[in-house]
């Protein structure tokens, strides 16, 4: 099957930048490059392709699919498809399934699934511990053929001697540990960022502390286990100092941040369960800093951190809802908006943060727009404005913080083995 795209820009890995150029896919290769009109005459199918842009599809090192355990929240078959629809191919699945995958049987169990249902690239992660219980260490060695990493999100590792053991083991493997960071004894029963909406309406807050003290703890593990390591959806200023002093160490140390703490601060918040997730949505300072962070270099990438929930668990407010909002359909208008819009990079940055950086992370190589490479793709808009309405999404969640939000930048096309999977509606 051959598939032609004509004259777009398109961005080429090698010089961060994008090129005017015609693609033919083929087989669902990229089977050549050329300059616009090099394959004329050509009466296969086409998409012509002016102002628009294409890019390497995104990667998602930081997402629920909900199964094994709890569909109905989501399915791995309706979560993929909503990646799809965001303009990602590859995406990495947290731990927090029943069961756990904390054992080769029990892997298994989710890699059926995948094998069955899902309709991009999936890679699991395992989990740090047995049950995510923060005792006893999975068998790292058994389950590193068949993970990204290793990592209990949703619950922080609180004994320091059993992430240094897990360090250790972690580093013979060759996978990264990757860390939700979050000091239980701190939280004190919060719910958002302890700050000024906090205060003006009487909510439990979550403090900063929590967050990056147990990053500060655990980069002194990387200093002396030397294991790579990944923070996952950093929401603290003070947690973006701390990286970036690391990095300056030259230590093996990455992390991520989720689109909604580029857009919104907690002044932006309303009683509602769309706007609670785990970290909270942070002050200004904190939100500035993490921009700041994430033009220089210091976070690595965007990560949606996409987290469906049914309707009920999300009906309770800011005091009573279920942790977590999807990301997927939202996430390239949302950093589009947020980053682009605003000033702090340009288009072909934010594609090194939601497709290359992310992509070396996955799979140790980095996404490439050339002959011979998967014809991954995804085709954008910069300019379209349009308004969120979250009933419409592909995802089974619905609960966003952007429903209703106008947002620029839109996802027309992903090309995913070479063939258009989703195309976005246009009036």
């Amino acid at each position: 099957m051959q598939l032609l795209l004509q004259a777009a820009q398109v961005y080429r890995t090698k010089t961060k930048r994008f090129e005017p150029c015609d693609l033919l896919i083929q087989d669902g290769l990229i089977q050549e490059i050329g300059s616009h009109n090099a394959f004329d005459p050509f009466h296969g199918p086409s998409l012509r392709l002016d102002h628009f842009f294409v890019a390497p599809t995104f990667t998602d090192i930081h997402v629920h699919l909900r199964e094994p355990g709890f569909s109905y929240k989501g399915t791995i078959a309706s979560e993929t498809r909503s990646a799809l629809a965001g303009g990602f191919a590859h995406v990495l699945s947290m731990p927090n399934l029943k069961p756990v995958p904390d054992s080769i049987d029990h892997l298994k169990v989710q890699l059926d699934l995948i094998e069955q249902n899902a309709a991009c690239d999936v890679t699991p992660y395992a989990a740090i511990t047995e049950g995510q219980e923060g005792k006893t260490l999975v068998d790292m060695k058994a389950l590193a053929p068949y993970v990204a990493g290793f990592s209990d999100d949703g619950r922080g590792v609180q004994d320091e001697e059993i992430m240094r053991r897990a360090f250790l083991l972690a580093k013979e493997t060759g996978k990264p540990i990757v860390s939700h960071c979050e000091v239980e004894a701190l939280l004190n029963g919060g719910v958002i960022h302890d700050g000024a909406y906090a205060k003006a309406h009487a909510l439990p807050g979550i403090c900063s502390e929590s967050e990056w003290k147990m990053v500060e703890r655990d980069i002194a593990l990387v200093r002396e286990t030397g294991c790579p390591y990944h923070v996952c959806h950093v929401s603290t200023m003070e947690t973006v100092d701390l990286v970036r002093l690391a990095k300056q160490e030259g230590l093996p140390v990455t992390c991520e941040v989720a689109p909604h703490y580029l857009y919104f601060t907690d002044l932006d918040l309303q009683d509602y369960g769309r706007f609670k997730m785990n970290p909270p949505i942070r002050s200004k300072e904190d939100q500035i800093a993490l921009i700041e962070g994430l033009v220089d270099g210091t976070i690595d990438c965007i990560a949606t951190d996409h987290a469906p929930h049914s309707a009920e668990e999300k009906s309770r407010g800011l005091l009573g809802s279920s942790n977590g909002v999807v990301g997927f359909e939202t996430a390239f208008a949302a950093s589009y908006t947020a980053l682009v819009k605003a000033g702090h990079m340009d288009l072909a940055q934010l594609i090194d943060r939601m497709a290359i950086a992310p992509g070396l992370f996955a799979k140790g190589k980095a996404p490439e727009i050339a002959p011979g490479e998967p014809a991954n793709l995804v085709v954008l808009d910069p300019e379209a404005v349009g308004k969120v309405d979250a009933s419409q999404f592909v995802s089974a969640g619905k609960a966003t913080p952007f429903d209703g939000e106008m947002l620029q930048g839109q996802v027309l096309y992903t090309i995913y083995k070479g063939e258009i999977v989703w195309e976005k509606e246009r009036i």
